[in-house]
């Protein structure tokens, strides 16, 4: 309580931001929870009824299918988030021309300060069999036409790389940023001792990247089970067996059939998952020992 006294004005300053927290998001998660164990309707009572929802979710075929096809395209955008900008970030950095370095670095930034509305609608008329221009190459070299999102053969991977595409340069920046606070000595050393730029960056860059390859992978791994804008603006009636997800579930439950209890269940469920996802995998990579 001396503390408190003592720093009264720093704890008052943060009383709007713990009633920001509090009102918009602690609130809404506790109801939504007790929606999750009720008869929801719009109106007339709303009796508890235990986990009948939950288990309503659990015996429905279409949640299954759409978490195969959940861990699935989360998986694989895992694999290329993560891998991807790690090999350009390490390329970048063997680049000398400064100039070019910084143009490359915006090129693969863009992407991620657009929304899945304008990445999405860009991709759906590049892969058009149509007017696209992926298969006006195709065909150029003598190919046919492929319905990329309208196959269900390249559905999850049109989904998987347009993912990596997107997100490339964000994670990209962020091993860069660490690759400039690597201790130059350490490279001088290798030098002395006559390593190679390769063995460089093999002994020297890629184990001093460890604490921000931690982070990346939490990161990731948090976005696994929660992915939605893509799916929505990317899916169609033709691929959606393939590439719908938990979220795109709760969507359908919850706005267009108005069966508020079991999408709030099929939430609660996905909070659960990447919670346990997150923890197995803190404890695999250790992320609390650096």
């Amino acid at each position: 309580m001396k503390a408190v006294f003592k720093y009264k004005t720093l704890y008052f300053m943060m009383l709007p931001i713990l009633a920001y927290f509090l009102i918009f998001s602690f609130y809404p998660l506790a109801r939504g929870l007790a929606i999750s164990f009720q008869d929801y309707r719009l109106i007339g009572d709303r009796p508890f009824i235990g986990f009948d929802n939950y288990l309503r979710v659990l015996k429905d075929p279409v949640f299954w299918e759409v978490f195969q096809n959940t861990i699935v395209i989360g998986a694989g955008g895992f694999i290329i988030n993560f891998f991807l900008p790690l090999i350009l970030a390490l390329s970048l950095n063997e680049v000398a021309s400064a100039w070019f370095k910084k143009m490359t670095q915006m090129i693969v930034y863009l992407p991620h300060l657009f929304s899945w509305v304008v990445v999405g609608g860009m991709w759906i008329l590049l892969l058009s069999p149509d007017t696209g221009i992926v298969n006006q190459i195709i065909q150029l070299f003598g190919g046919q036409s492929v319905g990329f999102l309208s196959s269900d053969r390249y559905a999850r991977t049109v989904m998987i790389l347009t993912s990596g595409w997107k997100e490339m340069g964000y994670t990209c920046i962020m091993y860069l940023a660490a690759i400039v606070n690597i201790n130059p000595s350490l490279y001088e050393a290798a030098s002395m001792d006559g390593a190679s730029r390769w063995q460089k960056v093999r002994y020297v860059t890629v184990p001093m990247l460890r604490s921000t390859m931690k982070v990346v992978i939490m990161l990731n791994v948090l976005g696994i089970l929660r992915l939605f804008d893509q799916i929505f603006v990317m899916s169609n009636g033709a691929i959606a067996k393939k590439v719908d997800v938990i979220m795109m579930y709760t969507y359908q439950k919850g706005i267009l059939e108005f069966s508020v209890g079991p999408a709030t269940a099929a939430g609660f469920l996905v909070i659960l998952a990447t919670f346990t996802l997150t923890y197995v995998t803190r404890a695999v990579i250790r992320y609390d020992e650096g």
